[in-house]
C-alpha cells in the first residue's frame, strides 16, 4: 500500500520538473532573442567583390552599431564610435587581451578628461576586414564590455549609414601600375 501512495506525489514531482524545464527553456529563449536585439551582429558575414570587402551591421535598439570581432586573434566586441580618435580599451579588457601599456596621455572624453595609456594592435579584424598596427589607448577608468572603434581603425576603411544599417569597406590595394 506503501508504494500506492507515493505513486502520486511521484507523479506530481514530475510534472512540477517538467514544468520547471518549460519555464527554463522558455526563458533562455527569451534572453536569447533580448541579446539579438541589443547585440544583432554578434555573427558577421562578410561580401567580397574584386575590389574590397563589406562588413553590413544591424543598429542595436538603443540606436548604437555594435560588432563582434577580434583584436590580435582574441575575440572582443566593438563599439562603434567615430567621436573617439583612437581605439579605446577598458583596462580590463586590455589586461585579457595582453595589450602593452606604453606612455600616458590625456584624453577628452564625454565624462572629462582623463588619464590614457598608449598602446599598439598588431592586428584587428571585423569579419573579413583586416586592420594592423592600429593606434589605440587603454582607459583604466573605462566600464563597459565594448571596446570602443574610433578613428584610428575607422580612417582606414570607408563607412556610409543609411537608416539602420552601417556598411564597412575595405579597399584592396591597387594592383595595376600607373
Amino acid at each position: 500500500m506503501k508504494a500506492m501512495s507515493s505513486s502520486p506525489r511521484i507523479g506530481k514531482g514530475m510534472m512540477a520538473a517538467g514544468m520547471m524545464l518549460t519555464l527554463a527553456v522558455i526563458t533562455m529563449w527569451f534572453n536569447r532573442a533580448e541579446e539579438k536585439k541589443m547585440h544583432p551582429n554578434q555573427e558577421l558575414v562578410s561580401e567580397r567583390t574584386a575590389v574590397h570587402t563589406l562588413v553590413r551591421l544591424d543598429r542595436n535598439r538603443q540606436g548604437h552599431y555594435l560588432a563582434r570581432g577580434e583584436i590580435n586573434g582574441r575575440t572582443t566586441d566593438f563599439l562603434i564610435d567615430t567621436g573617439a580618435t583612437d581605439v579605446v580599451v577598458p583596462r580590463r579588457i586590455a589586461k585579457k587581451l595582453e595589450l602593452k601599456q606604453g606612455r600616458s596621455a590625456i584624453a577628452v572624453t564625454a565624462n572629462g578628461t582623463v588619464k590614457v595609456y598608449r598602446t599598439r594592435i598588431k592586428k584587428l579584424s571585423i569579419g573579413d576586414i583586416v586592420l594592423e598596427n592600429v593606434a589605440a589607448s587603454i582607459n583604466p577608468g573605462m566600464q563597459g564590455q565594448a571596446v570602443l572603434l574610433g578613428m584610428s581603425a575607422l580612417s582606414q576603411v570607408e563607412f556610409s549609414q543609411s537608416g539602420n544599417e552601417l556598411l564597412i569597406r575595405q579597399y584592396y590595394p591597387s594592383t595595376h601600375d600607373d
